[in-house]
C-alpha cells in the first residue's frame, strides 16, 4: 500500500509539473518581444528546431518600415556569409560526383588564378579557398564586393588577388576573406560545366525543396514578399528602396549573395540536423563530416569565453565550429548592407536555430543568439536580454570614446589646399578614382565603386573623406616624397573590416579634366 501512495505521489508530482512546463511559443516569445522593443528592429524572422523537429516560428515587423506589409515565413532575406556553406556544399556535391578534388590545385580549374607569392598559387587547393589561412589581410580586396551597386566582376577579382600582399604565411593563421569564396564560385562553375547561380539551384536548392531561395537574377515582384535592408541612421532605421524590379547577380554571389526564406532556411537546417535517407544519398556522411572537420584554428574573444566558457573555435569548409557550455555548435552569421543573419546547429541534439534580421542590428544578434543557445546549452546560465544588451552598450560607449577620434570640427577642404593632390590616381586592384574640384570643395569618386564618392573634409591637420551614402568614412593620407602614393585608412579603427583602405596604394596618372 505504501508502494501504491508512493508511485501515485510521483505520478501527481510528474503531472504538476508536465502541467507547468512552458510551451515553445510561452518560451520563446517573450525573448523575441524583448529583442525587438530594445533595438525597434524593422523586422525579425526566428525558427528554432528541438530533437529534429521544428517546434517554433516566429516573425515580427514589417518588409520595409512604415510599409504595413508584415515579415512573414515565407519572406525572402538576405542570408549574407550563410551562403558560404552553400557553396561549400556544392562543391562536395562535385567531389562526391567525381568532378573535383578537394586538394586539387585551383589551377587546374582557372589558370589565370594568381596570388602575390607564386609559391602559394602553385600550391593553393580547392580546400584552401574555404577554410581563411590564405594570408591574406581580413577582408582584402572586400572593396570590390561592396559598398553595393558596384562595377567589378569575377573576372576583376580573380586578377586583383595577384596585387594584394600577404599579412601572414600561407595556412598559418585565420583571417576571414570573401575573395577567395568568389574563386571557389569560380572553380565549381568550371568543374560542374555550369555557371555558379545555376549549378546552386541543381544541386542544392532543388534537391532539398528550398523553393523560396534565389541566387542570381530574379524578380522582386514574381517572389514577393521580399524584406528590404534597412540602414540605422540617427537612431532610426531608414529602408533602402529598390529602384530596380529586377535582382540583379553579383559579383559576390558565392560568398554572400544568396537569399532565402525562414521556411527554406529551416529546411536547410534539419538536414543537417536529421537528414533523412534521401537527403544523405545526396550527400553522404563522408562529405558532411569534411565541411564540419575543423581545419583553421580561430581567435577566442574575451566575450566568448566569459559568456559560452568556450575553448575550441575553428573554421571548417563555410561553417564554424565550437564549443559553448560544454555543446558541440556548428553555426555561421551572415552580415551585408542592411540584412543580419544567423544559423547554429547542436548535432548532438538534433537541435539549433535560425535569425533573420532586415537591418543593421550587431548587437541585437548577438543578444539575441545568446539568449537562444543558453535555452539549449545551459538555462542555469541563462540571463535577461536587458543584460546582454547593457553590456554590450557600455562596452561600444566605452570604446568608442576611448578608440575613435573626434571628427565634430570638420569643414570642406578648398582645392588650394589640395592642389598637391588633385588630379585621377590609380590603384593596381580598385581601379581608378579622382580628387578633383567641384562645387566649391574637393570631391572623391571611384569608377568602379559609386558609392564611394564624397566631399574630402579638413580636420586639424588632416583629411577625410565624408561618402555620400554614410559608408565608413576614411582619412586621406597625402603621397609622402619616398613613395608618392596615395593611402586611405579607416577613421573608426575596428569599423567592418569589409572597408579594407588599407590595402589601397594610389598612384598618381593624370590631371583633373
Amino acid at each position: 500500500m505504501r508502494i501504491a501512495k508512493r508511485w501515485l505521489a510521483v505520478a501527481l508530482a510528474l503531472a504538476t509539473g508536465l502541467a507547468h512546463a512552458q510551451t515553445p511559443k510561452e518560451t520563446f516569445d517573450p525573448l523575441i518581444d524583448a529583442v525587438m522593443a530594445r533595438y525597434r528592429l524593422p523586422g525579425l524572422a526566428v525558427g528554432v528546431i528541438d530533437h529534429g523537429e521544428v517546434i517554433y516560428k516566429r516573425t515580427a515587423g514589417e518588409l520595409a518600415r512604415g510599409s504595413g506589409q508584415p515579415v512573414t515565413p515565407d519572406a525572402l532575406f538576405k542570408i549574407a556569409s550563410n551562403s558560404k556553406a552553400m557553396t561549400a556544399t556544392l562543391l562536395a556535391r562535385l567531389v562526391q560526383q567525381g568532378k573535383l578534388r578537394w586538394d586539387d590545385p585551383v589551377t587546374r580549374y582557372l589558370p589565370a588564378f594568381r596570388m602575390f607569392d607564386p609559391w602559394v598559387t602553385q600550391h593553393m587547393q580547392v580546400g584552401d579557398l574555404l577554410t581563411h589561412r590564405s594570408g591574406l589581410r581580413e577582408g582584402a580586396g572586400d572593396l570590390m564586393l561592396w559598398p553595393e551597386p558596384n562595377h567589378f566582376t569575377r573576372t576583376d577579382i580573380v586578377s586583383a588577388l595577384a596585387w594584394l600582399k600577404p599579412a601572414y604565411s600561407f595556412r598559418a593563421g585565420y583571417a576571414y576573406d570573401n575573395l577567395l569564396y568568389v574563386v571557389a564560385g569560380e572553380v565549381a562553375a568550371v568543374a560542374g560545366g555550369a555557371p555558379y547561380e545555376t549549378l546552386l539551384k541543381r544541386e542544392v536548392f532543388e534537391p532539398l525543396g528550398l523553393s523560396r531561395c534565389q541566387v542570381g537574377e530574379w524578380r522582386r515582384d514574381a517572389m514577393a514578399p521580399v524584406a528590404l535592408p534597412h540602414a540605422k541612421r540617427d537612431d532610426a532605421y531608414m529602408p533602402s528602396l529598390p529602384d530596380d524590379p529586377v535582382v540583379h547577380a553579383s559579383t559576390m554571389e558565392a560568398a554572400g549573395g544568396v537569399q532565402c526564406s525562414l521556411n527554406d532556411m529551416l529546411i536547410w537546417a534539419h538536414q543537417w540536423l536529421a537528414p533523412t535517407p534521401q537527403q544523405l544519398a545526396w550527400l553522404p556522411q563522408a562529405q558532411r563530416d569534411k565541411l564540419w572537420t575543423p581545419y583553421t584554428p580561430m581567435p577566442i574573444s574575451a566575450q566568448r569565453r566569459a559568456w559560452d566558457g568556450t575553448r575550441l573555435y575553428a573554421y571548417g569548409y563555410g561553417w564554424r565550429i565550437a564549443d559553448v557550455d560544454g555543446a558541440l555548435t556548428v553555426s555561421h552569421t551572415g552580415t551585408l548592407s542592411g540584412m543580419y543573419s544567423a544559423l547554429y546547429l547542436l548535432p548532438d541534439r538534433q537541435s539549433g536555430f535560425v535569425v533573420l534580421i532586415n537591418g543593421d542590428a550587431d548587437d541585437a544578434r548577438t543578444v539575441l543568439i545568446e539568449v537562444l543557445l543558453k535555452h539549449f546549452t545551459a538555462q542555469d546560465k541563462a540571463r535577461s536580454v536587458a543584460s546582454y544588451a547593457d553590456e554590450l552598450a557600455a562596452k561600444e560607449h566605452s570604446r568608442r570614446t576611448s578608440h575613435v577620434p573626434d571628427t565634430s570640427t570638420r569643414r570642406p577642404a578648398s582645392a588650394t589646399e589640395l592642389r598637391s593632390q588633385l588630379g585621377v590616381w590609380r590603384d593596381p586592384w580598385f581601379g581608378d578614382i579622382t580628387l578633383c574640384p567641384r562645387d566649391g570643395g574637393v570631391i572623391f569618386a571611384a569608377a568602379k565603386s559609386p558609392r564611394l564618392r564624397g566631399p574630402v573634409m579638413r580636420v586639424g591637420q588632416r583629411y577625410l573623406v565624408q561618402w555620400e551614402h554614410g559608408d565608413e568614412e576614411a582619412w586621406l593620407a597625402p603621397p609622402t616624397g619616398k613613395t608618392g602614393l596615395l593611402h586611405l585608412s579607416k577613421i573608426d579603427p575596428d569599423a567592418d573590416f569589409s572597408y579594407d583602405y588599407e590595402d589601397l596604394a594610389f598612384k598618381h596618372v593624370r590631371g583633373c579634366e
